[in-house]
């Protein structure tokens, strides 16, 4: 069967648009093939797919700037793109789309030690920050498990945390200033490399706004002196709940570890596979890692020790030496690629009260059985940042629908607990449309509001987080 064919109008539009573009960008900046824009399809979130009208891929903050301005004047929607790494499909483009990729957008514009800042353009991936000021011995702190590929873009646009953002804070808290174009191709200058700017905190409004406010195409990040040292320690348990206990106890004593990471048994066992980080064989395994002196490690460690031993643990052990510390990050960062490989499955992220983890625990486990899927528990338990992992078959009928279903259910317990429905990842049109379980229809309003003022014609990042029957009428109303 013969698939219908765009009308003449559509057609002509498109070239036309494709056409203003080409006068703005260089030839290798725009594509238009439908065969090389299928690799801008989806994003990390791969069951849903769709072909863009074209992708562009600017190369300056001007570039960015002519591009949206044309979209505006045509009425196109937009889509922002990091790095793909999206896993709630911030990234999903719509046909009627133009892909904004900021790949080409890699300069690194200033490192200031005594100030402790870095400018970089946004398409600099997440590590690369580090890399550019850890021979000086700095370090950039969120660090998200793909930040080898991962844009600072994309780190803004989901606030991004990561293993160390117990201490550390998430991209908000190093997040100094941004360089910001907006719908109409207006480019406006955020805060800066101050301490904090004056007025209404825009900032803060820009970060986490997952592309619905405009295009962050230069950010100004807070670097720190890397520890005098470092160490984790494996801590393993019988259960899931009881490992969840023992978090709890820890931040209830007022000890501050750098990381407290959690992984159950099928997530301990893909990892251990994958990189060999000589993990313990038990139910639940925590990583806890604190930092400073030689003599304030011990002592940290001494008390985390004592707090676990408490619960009877199956195995507790210290790493001994800076090669078996890396190998036990190793395996943790390479969790998600791990579990890839053995079964298809959808990673979730809820946030929760570090009190309640015993019991989403307990009723994900019950959850579990109820559906008939295995749910993998990988996350940063410290400050209640989760992970589950549902595992289904990507070939079998109504498993992927069922598995959404699951989804849908741990999401809705994670606000029940008073947690939220999202951590780091974002809503994208993974949650769009749980949006109402968490906020009131006064809260989107408010929401919507904002945008509005940014993006009065509702171009930028279609059809994410806001449900679509709510964001189309205010798309139509504009």
């Amino acid at each position: 069967m013969e698939m219908p064919q765009p009308d003449a109008t559509v057609l002509a539009k498109r070239d036309r648009i494709v056409t203003r573009l080409a006068a703005v960008v260089p030839p290798e900046a725009l594509i238009t093939d439908e065969a090389e824009c299928r690799a801008y399809e989806c994003d990390a979130l791969t069951v849903y797919r769709c072909i863009p009208m074209a992708v562009t891929l600017p190369s300056s903050t001007a570039e960015v700037a002519a591009i949206l301005r044309i979209c505006h004047e045509e009425g196109v929607r937009v889509v922002p793109r990091g790095s793909g790494t999206s896993l709630a499909g911030g990234a999903l483009p719509t046909e009627d789309s133009i892909i904004i990729g900021v790949a080409r957008l890699r300069e690194v514009l200033e490192v200031n030690y005594p100030d402790r800042i870095i400018r970089v353009q946004t398409g600099i991936t997440n590590l690369s920050v580090t890399g550019e000021v850890e021979s000086d011995g700095f370090f950039y702190a969120p660090d998200p498990s793909s930040q080898l590929a991962c844009a600072i873009a994309g780190n803004i646009g989901m606030n991004s945390g990561g293993a160390h953002c117990l201490k550390y804070g998430v991209t908000t808290n190093n997040l100094l200033g941004v360089t910001l174009v907006q719908m109409d191709g207006t480019v406006v200058e955020l805060g800066g490399a101050h301490l904090d700017a004056a007025g209404y905190d825009l900032l803060g409004v820009v970060c986490g706004s997952e592309g619905q406010l405009g295009i962050v195409t230069e950010a100004t990040l807070r670097i720190l002196p890397k520890p005098e040292g470092a160490r984790p320690v494996l801590i393993g348990f019988d259960s899931n709940e009881v490992a969840g206990a023992c978090v709890s106890d820890i931040i209830k004593a007022g000890v501050l570890p750098v990381a407290i990471e959690f992984m159950d048994r099928p997530c301990i066992r893909a990892c251990e596979d994958f990189a060999h980080a000589g993990y313990p064989d038990c139910e639940a395994l925590l990583i806890v890692e604190v930092e400073g002196s030689d003599a304030e490690i011990d002592e940290q460690l001494g008390l985390i020790k004592q707090i676990a031993r408490k619960h009877d643990p199956v195995e507790l052990r210290e790493s001994q030496s800076e090669k078996e510390s890396q190998k036990i990050w190793l395996g943790r960062k390479s969790a998600f690629g791990a579990m890839g490989q053995i079964n298809d499955y959808i990673c979730l992220d809820g946030t929760i009260p570090v009190s309640s983890l015993p019991f989403v625990l307990r009723r994900i486990g019950e959850m579990s059985r109820e559906y008939g899927l295995d749910v993998a528990n990988v996350f940063h338990a410290g400050d209640g940042n989760m992970h589950p992992l549902i595992l289904f078959d990507a070939n079998k009928p109504g498993d992927l629908e069922l598995c959404e279903a699951f989804g849908a259910d741990i999401l809705k317990l994670c606000v029940e607990a008073g947690g939220c429905l999202t951590g780091e990842h974002g809503v994208g049109i993974e949650k769009r449309d749980l949006m109402s379980v968490q906020f009131t229809p006064e809260d989107m309003e408010a929401q919507m509001r904002i945008k509005d003022v940014f993006d009065p014609r509702w171009l930028l990042n279609p059809a994410k987080v806001f449900p679509l029957d709510v964001s189309a009428a205010r798309r139509a109303a504009a």
